[in-house]
């Protein structure tokens, strides 16, 4: 065995990485316009010694945004995407929009980022026509250098800087060829590994800055309950402990990204401070939340969904095919609340200068423009007095584009006169979470005599996002309906979708993938009981339900509108086509066609359209021989996702996401009890273990030039419901509650 120095082993990490040798400390963007250099956008800065400084403004969560992003602004300006500088934007509205969420960073920036890039390639070719006397229709930039292929000239950038300086900024810049984009849909290398393994990346938990304290938050039990009583006299005797501050309540109505009110405890270190709040002794007015029961609120769902709701979406008259129908067949399922369970617990660091007015924050935030606002309102300031500098995160999943803890750091910075990290732990993230929303739908269809589908009945009951922001509104809106129920593609003549009223008593937030976790749930499912009802095989009839390759139109989907993830219906369809493709291609790769003769597994089909990606997964389950409880055994996944930029790490985010979805499926829950969250850390809020996921996960990525679409997100949702089909196909018995972990199948 040769025994390896750790500089041997950081130097074979970076081989293993492609070889990347870009210099990505984690800078901030305005270090990069010290000197006079070339920079026609806050995205491109060209110094005069040539270094091509490219700034990343959307927050690096593990999904490899900043592996992906200066990728694409290289191959479009002509540079080498391994020698340039890349930095991390601060939060600032020049960049356009932040929040590294939705599944938006390549899809919502393909073109703004072409743009920024193709500006300045334009004014370095323009430089470089007047250098070498040439046209510039004989020019390309590439290598860091505009060349003129017929002379065999070229000038660097560097030559270059001071004349493109002068060019007037393109108003309508021209992107390359896409086959010009050399590198984009390649395998690239994670440009923070290395930082990573050797603890030099940045997190929020990472930040140190001189006279820093360090605080915990007791928050309050029950969402809107307010301090009655606080003895802090055990917790201020704690060693370390210099200060117990109340933090005020949030108020009645809509929270948004209001903190939640609570005890502070600031200590020189983050043990103490922990150690002081368990000294505190408290009492609550609860509120009228501490009514959440989940057992008695679940039933309540059920009820609401077994009644008629407000049409959402309608074709035909589904009510009278139903009553005329030779045989109905319905089913109602239900996902649970669903905590983020970020890797990092939220964290920030803030400086409140009291001689000045202002606040510097470091945040692990996926939206940090929000964090300036949420910072001034809290604080009463301008946010021109905010500054937000984003670290890496640990995972966000939608739950650190909350900045609720980044304005909880920041107003106990300005009650203890100093510089205080923020710390939440595991408890506090599992039991203060901004949880996703449960649900519960009901689904029905009719059969005619010779078995064909005529009827189509979908209701769904959760409480509404839009809760946290807009008072009095208790059902779901349009863009939480676009997200499976709205926008699924069904041949059926007669098709209704309907929602119901329910009540938020918890803090409701966007999770990975949103509302398409719950509804590709009960429509997969669902339509695998239809395959069994009609003795028809579940592929054969989920492409049957999905009907020919076409592109569905708002009036054969029956709806006014889709909302469609705010992209245009003309550079993304709802194309049945895609749709179908994956679930071909995912068939054909698990030997779906040979099953049959796998005595020992059952297989599992699902497939679902979110964030304008069309996804497929096939699931095998099989039984644990000492336990005899179903395990999942293998996985096959297939993404139809358009142009990808960094295909290394499309196929990394959708092995995470069976992970993901194989956790929602088996193990997570959130339940509640008198108004207070059950769970408190991974010991009750199960996710997947490294000994519970598949043996193997098989991706495929469709090679496509067409409009990007998502991908941090598409990947989860037809999980689960393969999962439970699957178990179905080795057990006969039928899951329609998550998680499976409940039914003692698992």
């Amino acid at each position: 065995m040769t025994a390896l120095s750790r500089r041997d082993a950081l130097k074979g990490l970076g081989l293993a990485l492609g070889g990347l040798v870009v210099p990505l400390r984690l800078a901030r963007a305005g270090e990069a316009a010290a000197a006079a250099a070339l920079a026609p956008n806050p995205f491109i800065h060209i110094a005069p010694d040539g270094l091509v400084t490219l700034v990343c403004a959307r927050s690096e969560m593990g999904q490899g945004v900043r592996s992906s992003l200066h990728v694409l602004l290289a191959d479009e300006l002509g540079a080498d995407h391994t020698t340039v500088r890349l930095v991390q934007g601060d939060g600032d509205e020049k960049y356009g929009d932040q929040n590294t969420d939705g599944s938006t960073s390549v899809r919502g920036h393909w073109k703004a980022l072409r743009d920024a890039a193709a500006q300045a390639r334009m004014m370095l070719t323009a430089a470089a026509a007047k250098q070498l006397g040439v046209p510039v229709a004989e020019l390309d930039a590439h290598g860091g250098a505009v060349h003129h292929e017929k002379s065999g000239r070229s000038a660097p950038f560097a030559q270059l800087v001071a004349d493109a300086a002068a060019q007037a900024v393109p108003k309508e810049p021209v992107h390359r060829p896409r086959s010009e984009l050399k590198n984009v849909g390649t395998e690239l290398p994670l440009v923070d590994g290395p930082a990573i393994v050797d603890g030099s990346a940045v997190y929020g938990a990472d930040v140190k800055i001189a006279g820093m304290l360090s605080a915990v938050v007791l928050h309050p039990p029950v969402v809107g309950a307010k301090l009655d009583k606080l003895d802090a006299t055990k917790a201020l005797a704690v060693p370390g402990v210099k200060y117990v501050f109340e933090l005020p309540s949030p108020g009645l109505g809509p929270k948004g990204f209001k903190p939640l009110g609570g005890v502070a405890v600031v200590a020189t270190n983050t043990w103490a401070a922990m150690r002081g709040r368990a000294q505190l002794v408290v009492d609550w007015l609860a509120g009228d939340r501490a009514g959440w029961n989940s057992q008695e609120y679940d039933a309540s769902l059920s009820r609401t969904v077994n009644e008629k709701g407000s049409s959402i979406r309608e074709t035909g008259d589904t009510y009278a095919a139903l009553e005329t129908a030779t045989k109905r067949i319905s089913a109602e399922y239900h996902v649970p609340h669903l905590a983020h369970a970020t890797m990092e617990p939220p964290a920030a660091t803030a400086h409140f200068d009291g001689a000045k007015g202002t606040c510097e924050i470091w945040a692990s935030t996926q939206n940090p423009q929000a964090a300036i606002k949420q910072v001034a309102d809290t604080l009463g300031i301008s946010t021109s007095k905010v500054t937000v500098h984003v670290t890496l995160l640990g995972g966000g999943f939608g739950r650190k584009s909350k900045p609720d803890y980044v304005a909880e750091a920041a107003f106990i910075s300005r009650l203890a006169g100093a510089p205080v990290r923020l710390q939440w732990s595991r408890e506090d993230d599992i039991r203060h979470d901004y949880y996703h929303s449960c649900a519960t739908q009901r689904l029905e269809a009719g059969l005619d005599a010779n078995g064909k589908i005529v009827a189509w009945l979908h209701r769904t009951v959760f409480p509404t996002i839009a809760s946290m922001y807009v008072p009095i509104i208790k059902s779901g809106v349009a863009q939480e309906h676009q997200q499976g129920v709205l926008d699924w593609p069904l041949s059926i003549p007669n098709v209704r979708a309907e929602k119901g009223p329910a009540y938020d008593y918890v803090r409701i937030g966007w999770l990975r993938s949103v509302h398409n976790v719950n509804h590709a749930f009960a429509i997969n499912s669902f339509i695998d009981e239809l395959a069994h009802a009609r003795g028809v095989d579940p592929k054969d009839n989920l492409l049957e339900v999905i009907g020919p390759a076409r592109i569905v139109t708002t009036q054969e989907l029956g709806i006014g509108d889709l909302p469609n993830y705010g992209a245009s219906l003309t550079d993304h369809p709802v194309d049945t086509a895609r749709l179908r493709d994956v679930v071909e291609r995912v068939t054909k790769a698990s030997g779906w066609a040979e099953r049959k003769s796998d005595s020992k597994r059952g297989y599992g089909l699902a497939v679902h359209r979110s964030f304008l990606t069309y996804v497929a997964v096939v699931a095998a389950v099989a039984k644990d021989e000492a336990t005899g409880k179903v395990r999942v055994d293998e996985a096959w996944i297939c993404a139809d996702a358009g142009t990808v930029v960094n295909l290394e790490r499309v196929r990394s985010q959708l092995e995470g996401a069976v992970i993901f979805g194989q956790s929602i499926a088996l193990f997570s829950q959130i339940t509640g009890k008198n108004g207070s969250v059950v769970q408190s850390n991974f010991r009750d809020y199960r996710l997947t273990r490294i000994g519970e996921a598949p043996r193997a996960i098989h991706v495929e990525v469709v090679q496509s030039e067409r409009a990007p679409g998502g991908v941090g997100e598409p990947g989860v949702p037809p999980v689960a419901p393969a999962i439970a089909n699957a178990v179905f196909a080795l057990t006969g018995k039928r899951v329609r509650e998550l998680p499976m972990m409940k039914s003692g199948l698992v």
